[in-house]
Order: C-alpha cells, then structure tokens, then sequence
C-alpha cells in the first residue's frame, strides 16, 4: 500500500536527480550517427553505411527491430506515468520536478525509436511496412505492466526495464560489431549510455521510496517480482504471427541479447543497489517479501541451462520483418 505523501516529500530529491538528464544542447542526436544527406559525398556515405549493414546475421536484424519496436511505443509509456496521480504531469506542462522528469525522460527516449527507425530505413535490409504496421499496432495495443497504477510498484518496473533495454541495446551493440557493423555498434552504444541513465534516476527515486516507507517498498518490490516483470512490447503484432513477441523474444535469448540469466543479474543487482537483503524493522509480511526476493536470482539461474537447451530445439520461425526468412 502506498503513502501518497511519500511521493510528495521526495519532490526536491526528484529535481536535484533531473541532471541525470542531458540538456538537448549537450545531447546527440540521430542525424550525428547516420549519413549526411546534405553533404555531397553523401551517396559514398550511403554506400559505406549498406555495406556495413549488409554484414547484419537475419538473427541481429529481427532483435534490432524488437528494440526499435519497443522504443517507438513510447506514447504509450508516457502514458503510463500520467496515469500515477502521485507523480503525474497534471496541465502537460506542469513545472513539478516529477513533471519535468517525465517529459524529458521522453524526449531522451524519443531518439531511441527514432534513430533505429532510420537506420532500417537506410540499411534497405528490412520490409519497413511491416514494421511500420508492428508499431503501429503495438501503439494501438497498449500494455499492462500490471502495477494497478501504484506508484511503488511503477518505479520498481521502470528500475528493472531501463536496465534491460540497456542490457538488450548494449547486446545488440556488440553483436553488431562481431559482424561488422561499427556504424550500428555506436548507435546502440549510445542508447544504451542513455538507458543507463534513466535507470540510474529510477533506482534513486525507488531507492528514496524504500528509505521513508520501507516495509511497503519491499512488499511493493516482491509483488511486482512474483508476477514476474512483463515485457512492454508484449502486446506487439504484424497481422500475422499468432505470438509475434514470443518469437522476438526467443531469438534474443538465443544470440544472448537478452536472457533468464540476464533476467536473474537485473534482479540481483537490484537487490544489491537497494540493500535489500540487510534491511531491517520490517513488518512480517515484509520479511516474507524480502526473503522472497533474495532467493529469487539463484531461481532464476538454477532454470537458465534447461531454458537454453529447449530454446535450441525450436525450429527457427518466419518474420514478415525480414520478408518471411527464418531466424
């Protein structure tokens, strides 16, 4: 159960973390990583950038498209966090810290969707309408982090998915590289030094919750865990995979983009960061929670082998995305 008033109190802990967000003078944008059309060696830019992208496994190309998909459902996120009455953007303009955090974490998250959008588009490796038709259908969709619009459990969620998209582009990034694509491992070097932000802003505030209300932040924590943390893009779709996400999800645990074990490591970094194990004064539901959620990263470990052993004997599956081949 939350205490409203928590919320309320740490504003001015809030606004002294808005730094963790880049001025837009400092922050780069996606026409500084992609070729430069008004150049006039701009065609050689072009070619030079294909050849690289030419290099891309099927595999690399459909995680890159879950992660653009997934970016680009941002209207969708912002949302989210204007449904919270204790945090929310009241006019959409609001000057309050939590108001000022929401609107420039989007715009930060905005670059995101939109570089790998044209990245796709320039790479001529990808049937663009398809994904275009994904977005679209994602954004119509919607998802349920099933947090019920609490505040402690929304921060929870954004703490543990910040540091996955992180994980998921870092991945990306060096896979990308492995083949030879330097241009698409910087991309998403850089938006994952962003999403390493964002997650470092959530931990605080989330961090902040548990200092003032502890035993709620911990029950909070543990149930967000036992319905274990949905993925925002679940709800994506082409019009024509009956479980599109789920086969996303496969070959991205399959190249080691993102993992159980990658899951496992979020949750135990969580713990570390907020010290949930040495916590004490709880109330008894609290402890149960507690002990709950330290035993979960070893759970988590103890399946990754058999869940990487049935993921091999899958067949490979066709994506639109990719103009029906195999991943």
């Amino acid at each position: 159960m939350i205490d409203p008033a928590i919320l309320k109190s740490i504003e001015t802990f809030v606004e002294g973390q808005l730094p963790l967000l880049k001025s837009v003078k400092d922050s780069w944008q996606p026409h500084d990583l992609l070729p430069n059309t008004r150049n006039t060696s701009w065609k050689k830019e072009l070619v030079e950038f294909r050849r690289q992208a030419a290099t891309l496994s099927d595999e690399v190309l459909v995680v890159l498209i879950g992660n653009l998909v997934t970016e680009e459902a941002l209207p969708s996120y912002q949302s989210w966090l204007n449904r919270i009455s204790e945090i929310r953007d009241e006019t959409g303009a609001s000057p309050t810290p939590w108001a000022q955090w929401i609107r420039g974490w989007t715009a930060e998250e905005n670059r995101h969707g939109d570089i790998l959008n044209k990245y796709l588009y320039l790479s001529g490796r990808v049937d663009m309408r398809s994904v275009e038709i994904t977005v679209q259908h994602l954004i119509r969709n919607g998802f349920d982090l099933k947090s019920g619009n609490d505040a402690y459990k929304s921060l929870v969620y954004a703490s543990f998915q910040e540091r996955a998209t992180k994980v998921s582009h870092a991945n990306t990034g060096r896979l990308a590289e492995k083949c030879g694509d330097s241009t698409l491992g910087k991309i998403c070097s850089f938006i994952a030094a962003d999403e390493a932000r964002h997650e470092e802003a959530y931990k605080r505030f989330f961090g902040k919750v548990l200092e003032l209300d502890t035993s709620n932040a911990v029950i909070a924590f543990a149930s967000m865990m036992r319905q274990k943390i949905a993925m925002p893009a679940r709800l994506m779709s082409d019009g024509i995979s009956a479980d599109l996400f789920s086969q996303f999800a496969i070959v991205a645990q399959r190249i080691g983009v993102y993992t159980t074990r990658d899951y496992a490591g979020i949750i135990a970094n969580l713990l570390d960061y907020w010290k949930i194990p040495s916590l004490s004064g709880l109330t008894a539901e609290a402890v149960k929670a507690q002990d709950y959620l330290c035993g979960l990263p070893a759970t988590y470990l103890s399946k990754a082998d058999r869940i990487e052993e049935v993921l091999a004997s899958l067949p490979a599956e066709p994506f639109a995305w990719i103009f029906g081949r195999t991943a």
